[in-house]
């Protein structure tokens, strides 16, 4: 699970990175995904992508599916997105309010209005959540108890979300309202959301209303089951069929996503094309701006980085990891470009994404 500090360290990065020669192509990302997947202490697959506005200009990929094993990686393969599912979680949330069944001025209690919480909560609008900044903590109702046993709960997703939440909203909030700390917590609560406004699981109601509109097929939950890349963990290939292959499935919304890069690109491309006509300019607006006063800056699913000079404007990022994946991502919807490295390692492939993406910024 990405932590403040990963989102933090990923900004930091990027913030001395200047604009690079014009007229890259894609032998130097190739040059740049070379050297950085070969470097000292590598991760067993490394993968690139930089996307315009009308979709991948370049995709690329190094190394093996699975350590000691000579099963190459490809450009169609499917990494696992971790905590960038939640931009995907907050555009879902968008579509509905476009198409009237959801409002951005809602507040808990209005949201979910058979549910029993402490008075503190009921006036906390979704936008706080979304932007991590409603005094929600994980500790709360997910803590190392709840994640020893989520796997073995007979209960639907849905059910599993529900009372999770429940358990959250019951209490006052254990952070201060108005001040930013991330935490899974918060996209849990905007998943039930969901649910309770749509009768339907998070993931059908993603699956139908966002991955097929725009052409998503790969996407899916959990590791990448069959012929695919398995996450690394202290070096280890997990196998997908392992339980222990992704974080509970109940932690849907915040950070179980998969997908081939070629299919995320088509998400990201929202943000690189005003909405893309599926999403409205108002949506956009509010997805793009922070929720909070403080810094960081973020929005729904993105940390909103000012200062980079390359971005011609303001800049959406975020990372994602179950501890066994890593992907970082960068799009900057004033230049019409978007950048993103992925890893089946959680720890070396962490510092060899965070390595790629300003390669291939410098490329471009």
């Amino acid at each position: 699970m990405s932590t403040r500090r990963e989102l933090l360290v990923g900004t930091a990065a990027l913030a001395v990175v200047g604009a690079g020669s014009a007229g890259a192509d894609a032998r130097a990302w190739d040059a740049a995904l070379d050297r950085i997947a070969a470097g000292e202490g590598a991760a067993p697959a490394l993968a690139g992508m930089v996307v315009g506005r009308d979709g991948p200009l370049w995709i690329g990929a190094r190394g093996v599916r699975r350590a000691a094993s000579p099963d190459a990686v490809t450009a169609d393969d499917r990494w696992h997105l971790g905590s960038n599912t939640k931009a995907m979680t907050a555009a879902l949330y968008g579509r509905l309010v476009d198409q009237g069944r959801a409002s951005w001025s809602a507040t808990l209690s209005q949201t979910l209005p058979d549910m029993a919480m402490h008075e503190t909560w009921r006036d906390t609008a979704l936008t706080a959540v979304m932007g991590h900044v409603a005094g929600l903590s994980d500790q709360t109702a997910m803590g190392r108890t709840w994640l020893m046993t989520a796997r073995s709960d007979p209960r639907s997703l849905p059910e599993q979300r529900r009372a999770l939440v429940e358990a959250m909203l019951a209490v006052p909030p254990a952070g201060t309202p108005g001040t930013f700390a991330y935490g899974n917590a918060n996209y849990i609560v905007l998943g039930a959301a969901i649910e309770a406004l749509t009768g339907q699981p998070w993931e059908e109601v993603l699956r139908t209303d966002l991955f097929a509109p725009l052409g998503i097929r790969s996407g899916g939950f959990g590791a990448p089951p069959g012929d695919q890349p398995w996450g690394h963990r202290g070096g280890t290939a997990i196998d997908p069929a392992n339980p222990g292959s992704d974080n509970p499935l109940a932690l849907g919304p915040a950070g179980t996503a998969h997908m081939t890069l070629g299919d995320y690109a088509r998400f990201l491309g929202l943000f690189l094309n005003d909405g893309a006509g599926l999403l409205s300019a108002d949506t956009m607006a509010v997805l793009t701006r922070s929720a909070g006063s403080g810094r960081p800056a973020y929005g729904g699913g993105w940390i909103i980085a000012e200062g980079q000079s390359w971005a011609g404007g303001p800049a959406l990022t975020h990372d994602g990891s179950n501890t066994m994946w890593y992907l970082s991502a960068w799009v900057a919807p004033g230049a019409g470009r978007a950048f993103v490295a992925a890893s089946n390692d959680g720890m070396a492939g962490a510092q060899a994404c965070r390595q790629l993406i300003p390669a291939l910024i410098q490329a471009t």
